[in-house]
Formats: structure tokens, sequence, C-alpha cells
């Protein structure tokens, strides 16, 4: 039998041709890696405001930054003392025309503040709550927790209530307030 210098390409096609199921199998395992890694990453930061306010808004994370910022140190779920930096719920309300001040008063003292999060869960707060006409507690949307973003399991945003002595309205993923009338 002779070789041919033409049957070395050929050969080398062949072991190609032979291999690429491998290749393929390599190329779908960085496709579905880099998928993961990317599921697996810090969500982005929005909220949509709604309900019965004159001026429904959606926030991205750069508008809520933008937005006046508060640092509450208090201690976590775990009995841990941590610094939670983020913005009064009561800015995010205003912006949406909520009646705050004297405005909130008579029927308006019926409406609520539901927060939902990206996990189904929803607490509820009296608007009243977030108001510094009527009370001192400072509610916020934190979104850092000791100079850092909040993980994926706290984050993107967190309510963070001081005043409660259990975190059952510390709600994780918040995506939405939506203000109604409990009437």
């Amino acid at each position: 039998m002779s070789i041919h210098s033409g049957d070395a390409p050929q050969r080398r096609i062949r072991g190609l041709l032979r291999a690429r199921p491998y290749f393929l199998a390599a190329a779908f395992c960085v496709v579905m890696a880099t998928t993961a890694a990317d599921a697996l990453a810090q969500p982005v930061a929005s909220l949509r405001v709604a309900g019965e306010v004159p001026t429904p808004l959606s926030l991205s994370a750069a508008d809520i930054a933008a937005l006046p910022r508060t640092t509450l140190t208090v201690t976590d779920d775990s009995g841990a003392k941590a610094t939670y930096e983020g913005t009064p719920v009561v800015e995010i309300l205003r912006r949406a025309g909520a009646p705050l001040g004297k405005e909130l008063r008579g029927p308006k003292m019926t409406l609520c503040v539901v927060a939902g999060a990206s996990d189904g869960y929803h607490v509820v707060f009296a608007l009243a709550e977030f108001d510094p006409s009527f009370t001192d507690q400072v509610i916020i949307l934190a979104d850092r927790r000791d100079g850092q973003p909040l993980n994926a399991r706290e984050g993107p945003l967190r309510i963070i209530v001081p005043g409660d002595k259990r975190h059952g309205r510390w709600a994780r993923g918040v995506t939405t307030l939506t203000v109604l009338n409990a009437r």
C-alpha cells in the first residue's frame, strides 16, 4: 500500500468528523455553564409602584440609588449586627403621589402598602407607618448591606423595618409596592 501526501489531510478531516460529537458536547457544556453562571448572578434591581397613586412608577437600580439615602444598623435574622443602606420608602411613595403629611387623614387612613417579592411573598403596611408625621421610625428599601450590594438571597432590594421584633415584614427580593385601600 502506498501512502500519498494527499491522504494526510483526508485522514485529519475524517478524524475531526469522528470527534465532532465531542466538540459539540464540549460547546454545549460551555453554553450551559455560562447560562448557569448568569442565573446565579445578582438580579438587577427594579421596582414598580402602582395602585391608588396618581403617578405609578417604574424605577431602575440607578433611579433608586439617586434617591435620598439612609443607613440603619440593626440586628439581622441571625442575631448579628448589620448595617443596611437604602432609600426611605416614604421617598418612593412621595414621588408616586401617595397622600402623606396633612393629606393622610380621614378616609385615606385606610390606605395600605403591599410590598411584593419576586418569590411571591407579600407583606402589608399601613401607609401611616412610612409617614414622618406619624412616626419617627424610618423603613427603608435597602440595596446594600455592610457596604456591599445585597447578595442573591437578600436582594437585590429588601425592606428593613428597624422597629419590628420579628423580621416577618423584612421582605427580600422586593419588586413591587402597591398602594391599596383596606376598606
